[in-house]
């Protein structure tokens, strides 16, 4: 456990239009906290957080925009709320996304530039242990067809690196991983990132 406190009376939101939403869920509700799947805007309004998971960042963007959720999300997250994207969750974060399709538009949360698929395809997936900051030990990272930060502003504090990678960032209320935090038994992300709730 990082042994950080946080609001347990929150409500924290998990997109839940792709990716492996329910595991996230999981690791929220071990640390005592109330979930919610996300899906449309009305389940938006009644979160206080939310966790965007991994899955395809072009398909997670045309879902955003089909079930009407873009437009509220972009709102909510310029006015404050925290966020944490993981994956293609942190793709659709990002300031600008190098390699992204035409129609799709990132919310410009976290000033990072992101490439994505930077390491490969499916068959090119890894995992490794990597040191994060505040954690006391190596927290263990799974890559999946993972989108790496090209670039990060001044304003972007890191947390964690796989090589020369960036790999962990926050800005503000803003957290993104390049790994999915979630295929793992350690919880210690999702409660670092309860923190800045």
């Amino acid at each position: 456990m990082v042994g950080v406190s946080y609001n347990k009376s929150l409500v924290v939101g998990v997109l839940a239009l792709q990716g492996a939403f329910s595991r996230h869920q999981d690791a929220l509700t071990e640390l005592g906290v109330a979930t919610r799947q996300v899906r449309t805007p009305q389940d938006l309004e009644a979160v206080n957080a939310l966790v965007m998971p991994g899955g395809e960042s072009t398909t997670m963007s045309q879902l955003l925009e089909s079930s009407e959720i873009f437009e509220p999300l972009a709102k909510r997250v310029e006015e404050g709320m925290a966020v944490f994207g993981t994956c293609a969750g942190m793709i659709l974060l990002a300031k600008k996304i190098i390699d992204g399709r035409d129609d799709q538009t990132p919310f410009g949360a976290i000033d990072i530039e992101v490439q994505r698929n930077a390491y490969g395809r499916q068959v090119d997936s890894f995992e490794a242990d990597i040191d994060v900051d505040s954690l006391k030990s190596p927290f263990h990272a799974v890559f999946i067809r993972a989108p790496r930060i090209a670039s990060l502003g001044s304003q972007v504090k890191v947390l964690a690196y796989c090589g020369e990678d960036v790999v962990l960032a926050q800005q503000n209320n803003i957290l993104v991983a390049s790994f999915h935090p979630e295929l793992t038994n350690d919880i210690r992300l999702h409660e670092l990132f309860l923190k800045g709730v």
